[in-house]
C-alpha cells in the first residue's frame, strides 16, 4: 500500500490522540496539578481559563497554515515544539516561583497545540471524502476523548502513584465525639512532648486518637483558640497569610480598589454569599460547636530537599466531624529545615448539633508532589517525541494538501480577509455562532470544577478522593463509557444523519451533569456509586459531543474548509473560556452544591438555540451509489 493510499485507520486515531493530549494537559491536567500544589480554585479557574485564548484567536493565523507550507509540515513541526514545552514544564515545577514559570510554558503549549489543531483538522478534511468524514468522526472523537481520559486518568494515576510512593508515609488520626467527656484544658504547643522516632523522616502526631466532648462551647473561647492557631502557624512558617500578602503587595504598588471591584464585584460577592453561600452550622447564642487540636512535627529535618507539605483532612467517617478550609487552621502545613521540630497545629471541629458518640478518620499526607508531576511531564515530553517520529513517516500525502498560491503581500492580505468574509456570509450565521458558544455552556463550567470537587476534602464540600483514585475513575470506567458513547454517536450519525440525532445528543451531553448535584449533596464514600455517576456523565458526553463535532464540520463546508473549521473551533474555545474564568470564583462563594445546580440551569440555552440553526437533513448520511 503506497503512502498516498494508506488507510485512515493508520493515522486518524493517532493524529487525534496526539491532538487531544496537549489540550487536556493545558485545560484539565493543569487544574489537578495546581490543585495538588496548593493553588486556590479561584486562581486555577481564572488562569487556566485564560489558556483558552490561543484556541479563541487561532482563526487569526489559520490562513497562514492554509497558505504557508503543507498541513503535514505543520503537524509534525508542532508536535516537536509541544514536546519541548512539556519538558519545560517538567523542569520548572520544582522551582520556588513554579506557578509563573509553568504558566509561561503552558502558554507555549497552548499556542503550539492550537496551531496543530488547525493543521490536523484541515488534514482530516483534505484526506477523507464526506462519508468517511462522517464515519470517522466517531473514531476521531473517541480517540480525542481517549486523550482526555489519558490526561484525566492514566497521567493522574501515574502522578498519584509517584506521590504515594515518595515523600513521607501517610498518618491516620481517629477523631471521636463523646457526650459524657469533660472539656480538656488547651495545651500550649511549647508544652507538647512528642515521641522520639529513629530512622528516616516521619510525620509525628500528638495525639494519635483525639476525643472531643460533644457539647456546645463558648463562641468567644473557640474564636480565641482559632485566632491563636492561625497566628502560630503563620508566625512559624507553616502557612501563609494570603490576604495580608495581597494587601501588602497592593499597597507596595500603590494600588487602590478599582471602580469595578467596589461597585460590581464586591456587592455581587456579598449578595451571593448572603443568599447562596455555604451553610455553616451554628449552635445559637454565644455558643458554637466544640473543637479539638492535633499537633504535628517531623522526626528529623527534611535536608536539602523541597519543603515537606502535609495535607490534612477527613478521609472517611461522620461528616459532622470536620475541618475548616483555611490552610492556616491546619488543612495544609509546610515544614522545612527551620521549623521541622516546632509543633504545627490543626483544628478539628464538631457540628454543634452532634450529641452522640461518633468518629471520623483524618489523614495526613505528605507525598513529594512536585517530583510526581515533574516525572509525569517528562513522560509526556517523551511521548510527543514519539508522535513526531511516527507521524513524520506514517502520515499520507493527499494531493490536495499543498500551500495556496500567493504571489504577493497584497494577495496574501486579500486572501486572508476573504477567508473571514466568506465564513460570516454563511446563511443564519448568527444562529451558528450562538450554537458554538452555548451548546457547551454547562460543560465549560463543570469541566473546571469536577476534578477539584473529587479531590477536595469533605469539609470543603468535595469527595476527598486521592489523586490516584481520581485517575482510576476517569481512566477505567470513564474511558469505557466515553468510548461507547463516542463510537455509538458516530455510527448513528453516519446511518441516519446528524439532524435525526441532534436533540437526543443535546440531551445526552447536558442532562447527565445532574449526577454532580447528587454527589455534592450526598458526598458518598462508596467508590462504586462515584464510578456509576462518572460513567453516566462520560457516556452522555461522548454521545452528545459527536453532534458538536459534526456541526462544526457542517458549518465549515465550502471554500477554505481548514480556515473555516479553525474559526468554528475558535468560537468553541471562546464558549469554554469565558464561563470557565469565573466558575472557580463562583464555586468558592456559593459552594459545590449550589454551583452544580447553577450548572444545570446553564444547560437551558443549549436547547433553545437548536430551534434556529440551519442544518441539511441529509448531512452525514452515507451517499448511495
Amino acid at each position: 500500500m503506497s503512502n498516498k493510499e494508506r488507510s485512515p485507520w493508520f493515522w486518524v486515531p493517532s493524529l487525534y490522540y496526539a491532538e487531544g493530549i496537549p489540550y487536556v494537559i493545558v485545560m484539565m491536567v493543569s487544574v489537578v496539578m495546581y490543585k495538588r500544589l496548593g493553588i486556590s480554585n479561584t486562581d486555577i479557574a481564572l488562569y487556566t481559563s485564560w489558556l483558552y485564548l490561543p484556541w479563541v484567536i487561532k482563526p487569526l493565523w489559520s490562513p497562514l497554515v492554509d497558505i504557508l507550507r503543507t498541513k503535514r509540515f505543520w503537524i509534525v513541526t508542532m508536535q516537536l515544539i509541544i514536546g519541548a514545552g512539556l519538558a519545560g514544564i517538567a523542569l520548572t515545577i520544582p522551582l520556588p516561583n513554579f506557578f509563573k514559570y509553568t504558566l509561561a510554558f503552558f502558554w507555549l503549549l497552548a499556542f503550539s497545540s492550537a496551531t496543530h489543531d488547525i493543521a490536523a483538522d484541515g488534514f482530516y478534511m483534505l484526506g477523507l471524502d464526506d462519508h468517511n468524514q462522517a464515519w470517522f468522526v466517531g473514531i476521531r472523537a473517541t480517540f480525542y476523548r481517549f486523550a482526555m481520559i489519558t490526561g484525566q486518568g492514566l497521567l493522574i494515576i501515574l502522578a498519584g502513584f509517584i506521590e504515594s510512593h515518595s515523600g513521607l508515609p501517610t498518618v491516620d488520626i481517629t477523631a471521636e465525639s463523646r457526650p459524657t467527656m469533660e472539656q480538656q484544658r488547651f495545651v500550649h504547643p511549647d508544652s507538647v512532648r512528642f515521641p522520639e522516632v529513629a530512622g528516616e523522616t516521619r510525620i509525628i502526631t500528638v495525639p494519635k486518637k483525639i476525643t472531643i466532648p460533644a457539647r456546645p462551647r463558648s463562641k468567644k473561647e473557640v474564636d480565641s483558640l482559632l485566632a491563636f492557631v492561625k497566628e502560630w502557624n503563620i508566625q512559624h512558617g507553616f502557612a501563609r497569610d494570603e490576604a495580608a500578602e495581597q494587601q501588602q503587595a497592593a499597597a507596595a504598588n500603590g494600588e487602590e480598589p478599582s471602580w469595578w471591584h467596589e461597585t460590581v464585584v464586591q456587592p455581587l460577592e456579598e449578595y451571593l454569599r448572603r443568599h447562596f453561600g455555604k451553610e455553616t452550622a451554628v449552635a445559637g447564642g454565644d455558643y458554637t460547636g466544640n473543637i479539638g487540636i492535633v499537633y504535628f512535627r517531623l522526626s528529623s529535618a527534611p535536608g536539602d530537599e523541597a519543603p515537606v507539605v502535609i495535607n490534612f483532612g477527613r478521609s472517611s467517617g461522620d461528616k459532622s466531624i470536620f475541618m475548616q478550609e483555611e490552610p492556616a487552621l491546619g488543612s495544609r502545613l509546610e515544614f522545612d529545615n527551620h521549623n521541622w521540630n516546632i509543633p504545627a497545629l490543626a483544628v478539628i471541629h464538631l457540628d454543634p448539633k452532634l450529641r452522640i458518640e461518633s468518629e471520623a478518620t483524618f489523614s495526613a499526607q505528605a507525598g513529594n508532589i512536585p517530583l510526581a508531576w515533574s516525572i509525569t511531564f517528562f513522560v509526556l515530553a517523551a511521548l510527543f517525541i514519539a508522535f513526531f517520529l511516527y507521524h513524520k513517516f506514517i502520515l499520507p500525502y493527499p494531493p490536495a494538501d499543498k500551500a495556496a498560491p500567493v504571489q504577493s503581500a497584497g494577495d496574501f492580505f486579500k486572501e486572508f480577509v476573504n477567508t473571514f468574509a466568506l465564513f460570516f456570509k454563511k446563511k443564519r450565521i448568527w444562529a451558528i455562532l450562538l450554537f458554538l458558544l452555548l451548546f457547551r455552556l454547562a460543560e465549560s463550567q463543570l469541566s473546571k470544577l469536577a476534578p477539584p470537587f473529587l479531590l477536595d476534602k469533605q469539609e470543603m464540600g468535595g469527595l476527598a478522593l486521592t489523586t490516584g483514585e481520581v485517575g482510576f475513575i476517569y481512566g477505567t470506567v470513564g474511558l469505557l463509557f466515553l468510548s461507547l458513547g463516542g463510537i455509538l454517536g458516530g455510527f448513528l450519525a453516519a446511518r441516519h444523519g446528524l439532524k435525526f440525532w441532534l436533540w437526543p445528543m443535546a440531551i445526552a451531553i447536558n442532562l447527565p451533569d445532574v449526577v454532580y448535584v447528587y454527589l455534592s449533596y450526598t458526598l458518598p464514600d462508596n467508590l462504586f456509586i462515584i464510578n456509576v455517576c462518572v460513567a453516566i456523565e462520560q457516556f452522555g458526553y461522548g454521545f452528545g459531543f459527536t453532534a458538536y463535532m459534526l456541526y462544526m464540520i457542517y458549518a465549515s463546508e465550502g471554500e477554505h474548509k481548514t480556515a473555516h473549521f479553525a474559526i468554528t473551533t475558535g468560537f468553541m474555545a471562546l464558549g469554554m473560556m469565558i464561563p470557565g474564568m469565573f466558575s472557580g470564583w463562583l464555586q468558592e462563594i456559593i459552594g459545590y452544591q449550589h454551583f452544580f445546580i447553577e450548572v444545570m440551569i446553564a444547560t437551558i440555552p443549549s436547547f433553545l438555540v437548536l430551534f434556529f440553526i440551519p442544518l441539511d437533513k441529509d448531512f452525514g448520511k452515507k451517499k448511495s451509489g
